[in-house]
């Protein structure tokens, strides 16, 4: 396997990357010599399974630093930021800055209480969309990113189709992919490149977090072409082919990883 990254003290930082899309991605880097950074918020009892899996990642022969905090709290942004810039010292760079938070309201718009109201909302859209902004200021104020990085996040078919109790994380990937957008072409000039993938129906904690997931993966085997669902896997392969070199001119766009899914 040729290490690309190997030598040059690349970092990739993953913004939830202790299990799902996130991990897979973290993963699929380190194998080709990215060190990896990953900021994730687990409860006590998940962490013993946690650390072995980040284990894992450092076997391939790759630094790895993860830090279980709130990646939404400003407080602990610039707790992070600081430790950060100790681990990278004078020479390392982020290369990769990959968003994958998923902490969103999922309740209906009418029917059984609680039903969604204005705070769901914000907060869903500040913790799945704004935090792209806060964390991309951060990394950059503190001059932290390579001189050609790679901004990533995950959106979903949610952006232009309305699934039940899916409100407001769908207004939440609107939010990231306008973003995403206004940061590949505002950070053009500092050598910042940003997409947007959009993964297919993909069995992961978060999938099955929203209500009739099932009937979503039934119909997305159903739609692909392949006959089959999506897997942590493909995705990461995503995001390895638009942190390398070659990919640097491919810049605000969101980008279907779904195999066809979304043809028909």
């Amino acid at each position: 396997m040729v290490k690309e990254f190997e030598g040059k003290n690349y970092w990739a930082l993953v913004l939830g990357g202790s299990s799902g899309l996130g991990f897979a991605s973290a993963k699929k880097l380190a194998r080709h010599g990215m060190n990896i950074l990953v900021v994730h918020r687990d409860r006590k009892d998940d962490l013993p399974e946690i650390k072995s899996a980040f284990d894992e990642i450092r076997e391939l022969g790759v630094q790895l630093h993860s830090f279980n905090r709130d990646a939404t709290r400003k407080d602990r942004r610039e707790e992070i930021k600081q430790e950060m810039q100790e681990i990278l010292g004078d020479s390392g760079k982020v290369r990769t800055m990959l968003h994958s938070i998923s902490k969103g309201n999922l309740k209906s718009m009418l029917g059984k209480e609680p039903t969604l109201r204005n705070d769901d909302f914000q907060q869903t859209i500040d913790a799945m969309a704004i935090s792209l902004y806060d964390w991309t200021r951060l990394i950059y104020d503190a001059g932290l990113f390579a001189k050609d990085a790679r901004i990533l996040s995950f959106t979903s078919e949610g952006n232009i189709k309305a699934w039940k109790d899916y409100a407001a994380v769908s207004a939440a990937k609107v939010a990231l992919e306008a973003i995403t957008r206004s940061i590949a072409l505002e950070f053009a000039p500092e050598g910042i490149r940003a997409n947007c993938i959009q993964a297919g129906v993909t069995v992961t904690r978060s999938l099955e977090l929203i209500p009739g997931y099932e009937t979503l993966r039934q119909h997305a085997l159903k739609r692909n072409p392949f006959k089959r669902l999506t897997t942590p896997g493909d995705v990461a392969n995503a995001v390895y082919l638009l942190s390398k070199d070659e990919a640097s001119w491919i810049t605000g766009t969101v980008i279907p990883v779904n195999g066809g899914e979304h043809l028909k």
